[in-house]
């Protein structure tokens, strides 16, 4: 009888850990979503690294003609996942996730050099409040922005090669103005685990309001001296690390 009992226990106890070894499994999805003015395609080396270390990642190629177009190609994205996701988003970005990571397949998000809006904020009003020291972005007559491509290697990618740089301030996606006037009633932050890293000498969004951004959703945080807007892909080994930080972090 004891022994029996005791084989009873030492199941019982067995199915327990191995349960609590399910649930405590890092996220293996990962979800990328880049930023104004530029594709996915500046996600490559994050990619590799994640897709090396045995990552599903998906790249979300939204076309920065609205902020709901943006965010319903996030959300198709998150539905082909197979399980939980880590959610990525790079400045603009940011808006995007805070938006779209309200869907159930997100376990977490993660913040690069990316707003992370409150009800009530856009990216426009919280530009004013925390000033950044890039130059004025360029209008269309058809209200799209650009920056200026002189402007774009100092301002967006000051620790990217210059001819890296260079090439992308001339193959810049340019964004709808209404993006940057979005509102978010209810930023997923609020309610899922968040990771954020700061540029720096980030020149296109204030460093200071980053860190107010880490700071309010209570995000693990880190911190890249010398690294610019670009920081995804001028620090992609720092950023992929943050990634998998918040992939074994973040349980489902």
């Amino acid at each position: 009888m004891r022994l029996r009992l005791a084989s009873t226990l030492l199941l019982a106890a067995t199915a327990a850990f191995g349960s609590q070894t399910a649930i405590a499994a890092p996220v293996k999805n990962v979800v990328l979503v880049h930023g104004a003015f530029v594709g996915g395609s500046g996600w490559r080396p994050v990619y590799d690294i994640l897709t090396h270390d045995g990552y599903k990642v998906t790249l979300v190629q939204e076309p920065l003609t609205s902020f709901t177009d943006d965010v319903a190609a996030t959300k198709r994205i998150l539905d082909m996942q197979n399980g939980p996701a880590i959610l990525v988003g790079h400045s603009y970005g940011g808006a995007i996730i805070t938006e779209a990571g309200n869907d159930p397949h997100v376990a977490g998000l993660v913040y690069i050099a990316a707003h992370a809006l409150d009800n009530g904020e856009t990216e426009a009003i919280n530009g004013k409040k925390f000033p950044n020291s890039a130059h004025p972005f360029v209008k269309t007559p058809d209200g799209f922005l650009y920056i200026n491509p002189a402007d774009f290697p100092a301002d967006f990618a000051a620790d990217l090669p210059i001819k890296q740089a260079e090439f992308e301030a001339q193959a810049q996606m340019l964004t709808s103005a209404s993006v940057f006037t979005a509102n978010i009633p209810e930023p997923a932050w609020k309610v899922k685990p968040s990771w954020y890293m700061v540029a720096k000498s980030d020149k296109i969004i204030n460093p200071d309001l980053e860190r107010m951004y880490a700071k309010r959703a209570h995000s693990h945080t880190v911190e890249i001296a010398g690294a610019s807007h670009s920081v995804y892909e001028s620090h992609p080994k720092e950023v992929a690390a943050l990634i998998e930080q918040a992939a074994t972090g973040a349980v489902k």
